[in-house]
């Protein structure tokens, strides 16, 4: 592959001028090129050097500028491929193998679009003309013109599962319907907020805006420092409860009385070392009686942000390496049993973000053939090493995540993007209410930035999440930056995945990406492809009030609206007191009226406005789910 011949040549050759020729890490093999279109490759080299690329034959070649930068244009190529690049700098040549010509489209976003396919639902179909590169989490104070890494993959039995299942999901659908092979750039950071994605005119900033940024951040980290040293007197730079290989603090018999107590499940910021990274222990027991000792034991331990090493009575009996979201469940050897007491020990190690052992209550057990038993509330809490690493939170500052991993795309020509983001936004109502004007900023922004017009954008909208509220005047942040979400669909060539049927009340990550990427190739088989397919659920149009009853209209009916598993809910009617209560709804033609004979003088209408709005089901008819909506600015 390029990127180890290209090591190979700085180590073997001499240190001549011309060995310093290399590539964007984009140009690696297994590389998709965007069909139809002036593809500039570039790289650098020593000033003055003549690069000279070739393809099918056809050579281009440049001259390597005063800092080392070249770049020339390959005249467009049509779908298909294999073809090779070969690039020629004095006596080096280095070469670019199975490149195929399709269409490469960008997805970013935080966890729900970084979620891999092997830990999401269903089966994916190995498919060498799906290709998906990984820029890996980075960051930088500055715009970059390097990626950090990343190698293209196949979609193949051994590659695919690592892929993001939104987008493979979405390049499956593509392959189906418009048969080209399919380039996915995964650009993605779990837990990142909007504004680490746009660059600083993107988001109105200047230079001394942004140094303060960084001031902060390093007043920022002092505090954490701080913090940890208030509560156990020291800052520790190393983990003393395992040296050597030696897990000291998983012995059974040690004395972990002065040890901090904390709630389980639940990250250990909210135990108060918020804005710590590094390495905690935690402990708890379980009682056994002679009899159970013959039993199969399991240790269910929720999920572990980011990796674990658990221990009972002092042996190892499971461990998982970087898998915060993935379900801890280990099996227990009858050897290590003993009656009475049994002591868990969980060595948990955080790389960024929140730590600790997470997950729903009821994951968090110890399993005894087959009678499962909560495992205590309250555990025991010692922080082994505090790493205030660079990496901490910085997927939650400006413009960081643009500088290093979306600025090195530039100019690769993609046909769109497709973006997965928001939950990390949606924690206020003001950042939710926010979101509207950043978000249609950051499309706006890209598509400058790639200079081809108004490229395809298309999002999925949060998917419901959260436990069912009662109240329907309840507020709901959610809801709120679900319409900033919809609110960008007045920019062109936009489109959205309306996905408040397909969520989990307990896990903010619905392992349902199927649909997500399904809904999401609708949209651009529609906006990009010019297909005519129904590519959206029904939108609010207008609302009309007459006789004591609401009318509403829609865009976006299809073949007709249905209420989907019996009666139409999800409806809420306020008169001008502005308070909701639950309506009557019924289909009316393309139209659905509603009324509440509490509501005398509706002034308006809320449909599945709520973090989750499990009761709502208003569908058309292709089956596709209705989107949220308000008539009031309440």
């Amino acid at each position: 592959m390029v990127r180890f011949l290209v090591l190979t040549f700085l180590v073997a050759l001499p240190l001549q001028s011309h060995a310093q020729v290399r590539l964007s890490r984009l140009f690696a093999d297994g590389l998709v090129l965007q069909r139809d279109a002036q593809v500039p490759v570039w790289g650098w080299a020593h000033p003055g050097d003549r690069v000279v690329v070739t393809v099918d034959g056809v050579e281009y070649s440049a001259l390597a500028d005063s800092s080392g930068a070249w770049m020339v244009r390959l005249a467009p190529m049509t779908a298909g491929g294999p073809h090779g690049i070969a690039v020629r700098s004095g006596d080096v040549e280095l070469h670019v193998r199975d490149v195929m010509v399709g269409d490469v489209w960008l997805a970013s976003g935080q966890s729900n679009m970084e979620w891999a396919v092997r830990d999401a639902d269903g089966n994916p179909t190995p498919d060498s003309a799906i290709r998906h590169f990984k820029v890996p989490r980075s960051w930088s104070y500055q715009e970059e013109d390097s990626l950090a890494g990343g190698t293209w993959e196949p979609a193949d039995a051994e590659h695919v599962g690592t892929f993001t299942a939104v987008g493979y999901y979405f390049a499956r659908e593509l392959r189906e319907h418009v048969g080209v092979p399919v380039g996915i750039i995964n650009s993605t950071w779990g837990g990142s907020r909007i504004e680490p994605w746009m660059s600083l005119d993107a988001l109105g900033m200047d230079q001394a805006d942004f140094d303060q940024i960084r001031t902060d951040e390093q007043v920022h980290q002092e505090a954490i420092r701080e913090r940890v040293r208030a509560r156990i007197g020291t800052v520790p730079d190393s983990d003393a409860g395992l040296i050597g290989g030696v897990a000291h603090w998983a012995a059974p018999g040690l004395d972990d009385s002065g040890w901090f107590p904390v709630p389980v499940p639940s990250n250990w910021e909210a135990a108060g070392f918020d804005g710590m990274d590094g390495v905690a222990w935690y402990r708890t027991r379980f009682e056994l009686t002679k009899d159970e000792l013959e039993r199969d034991v399991k240790l269910g331990l929720g999920m572990i942000d980011d990796s674990d090493i658990t221990w009972v009575n002092g042996v190892e009996v499971g461990s998982m390496d970087n898998a915060w979201n993935q379900v801890r469940l280990y099996d227990v050897p009858s050897r290590v049993l003993r009656v009475g007491d049994n002591v868990i020990s969980v060595r948990v190690e955080d790389f960024q973000g929140g730590g600790g052992i997470a997950g729903p209550r009821e994951s968090v057990f110890v399993d005894v053939g087959g009678d499962r038993r909560r495992l205590p509330d309250e555990w025991r809490f010692m922080v082994g090493r505090v790493s205030l690493n660079s990496a901490g939170n910085k997927n939650q500052v400006p413009t960081l995540l643009w500088n290093q991993m979306i600025h090195p795309l530039l100019p690769f020509p993609i046909r769109g993007f497709i973006w997965y983001q928001g939950e990390s936004n949606a924690g206020g109502m003001a950042d939710a209410l926010a979101y509207a004007e950043l978000f249609a900023g950051m499309v706006r922004s890209w598509r400058e930035e790639w200079q081809h017009g108004d490229l395809p954008f298309f999002w999925a909208q949060l998917a419901s999440f959260m436990a069912v509220e009662d109240d329907p005047s309840a507020e709901s942040n959610w809801a709120v930056l679900r319409e900033a979400q919809s609110a960008a669909l007045a920019l062109p060539n936009t489109g959205q995945a309306i996905l408040i049927d397909i969520g989990e009340a307990d896990d903010i990550h619905p392992r349902n990406k199927q649909d997500v990427g399904r809904r999401l190739a609708l949209a651009a088989r529609k906006v990009a492809y010019g297909e005519d397919v129904v590519h959206s659920g029904p939108t609010f149009r207008e609302c009309e009030f007459h006789d004591g009853r609401a009318t509403i209209s829609f865009d976006h009916v299809g073949s007709g609206l249905v209420a989907r598993g019996g009666a139409l809910r999800g409806f809420a009617v306020a008169g001008p007191d502005g308070r909701f209560v639950w309506a009557n709804a019924r289909i009316d033609g393309e139209r659905v009226v509603v009324w509440s004979d509490s509501v005398s003088d509706p002034a308006a209408v809320r449909y599945a406005w709520a973090d989750n709005p499990a009761a709502a089901n208003l569908y058309n008819a292709e089956g596709l789910p209705a989107g949220p909506f308000r008539t009031d600015r309440w």
